[in-house]
């Protein structure tokens, strides 16, 4: 049976990692997996993980989604000459009182975030659909389906990526290609390790007013206890994304949780959407969970 290949992007740490390994592990040997990461001094910990795997499941390739000739020249690397499975994953965070965030940490985020999603896209694109054949799977998150407080920027790109997957989805339906969107919650990976996040001791937090100082002093405080009673193992979100790879005809959308549904849902139904603000509110800053949720 000829292999699938799949490529994934952000495969130097979390998700992209076990991604990889997960799938270049297969015991039926599906899959050609082409792991992919910006900075190839970070391999270590990914040849330590698939070096049982078979050769020819699995290679390393430098790419950096932020560069488009770095993108356009991977598909030269590419042995087979055909990606079919696209995984976008590689992203960053970016958390704290929107005054505080520079120009260049924004920009940062919009270019690996959405940029580099839709540079990646756009260069394997075409030969799906010449083949009119292929899977798009990327890493989102649920706050590209809701405003979190703190999270504003992060949101914003991630609410992008949404829109751009919502879009193509529609489209690519007649190329017999499927789009589908990863919806993730907190993950028990090296999450403020990697996150661009402002502690309260941060000096860029001075000269914020007081009460958005005790708000945010409050946010942090509520992620612990979310990570603390809601973080998913990564083992549990791979199995996820593997669900979508394996689909007969895959979901637009696959939740890894369904913690923040009642929040979701009252977003999409109430009108006007101050009842979602209100709710949201107090989960963040008065403890009080989602309706369903809180028995």
């Amino acid at each position: 049976m000829e292999k699938k290949v799949v490529l994934i992007t952000g495969c130097s740490s979390g998700i992209g990692l076990g991604l990889a390994v997960l799938l270049a592990s297969d015991t039926y040997q599906r899959f050609k997996v082409y792991a992919t990461m910006r900075d190839l001094s970070k391999k270590e910990n990914l040849l330590e993980s698939v070096r049982d795997c078979h050769a020819d499941t699995f290679e390393i390739l430098q790419m950096d989604v932020t560069d488009q000739q770095s993108v356009v020249s991977t598909i030269e690397k590419i042995k087979e000459q055909r990606v079919d499975i696209l995984v976008c994953n590689a992203g960053i965070g970016l958390m704290g009182p929107i005054e505080c965030h520079s120009y260049e940490a924004i920009k940062k985020m919009f270019d690996v975030n959405l940029f580099g999603t839709i540079s990646t896209i756009q260069a394997f694109l075409p030969g799906m659909k010449q083949r009119r054949s292929g899977r798009v799977i990327i890493s989102s998150s649920v706050g590209g389906l809701q405003g979190i407080p703190f999270n504003d920027v992060y949101c914003a790109s991630k609410f992008a990526v949404e829109g751009l997957c919502e879009s193509l989805a529609i489209v690519l339906q007649h190329f017999n290609i499927h789009v589908s969107l990863i919806e993730c919650g907190p993950v028990s990976t090296n999450f403020m390790n990697n996150l661009n996040f402002l502690d309260t001791s941060d000096s860029s937090l001075q000269n914020v007013d007081s009460d958005t100082h005790s708000l945010y002093d409050q946010y942090l405080q509520h992620c612990q206890t979310i990570f603390q009673d809601v973080a998913q193992d990564t083992e549990e979100i791979l199995q996820v994304f593997l669900e979508a790879i394996d689909a007969p005809i895959p979901s637009l959308r696959y939740f890894t949780t369904q913690f923040f549904m009642p929040l979701i849902k009252l977003k999409l139904s109430c009108d006007g959407g101050s009842e979602y603000v209100r709710a949201m509110h107090k989960f963040v800053f008065s403890g009080v969970k989602p309706k369903s949720e809180s028995k």
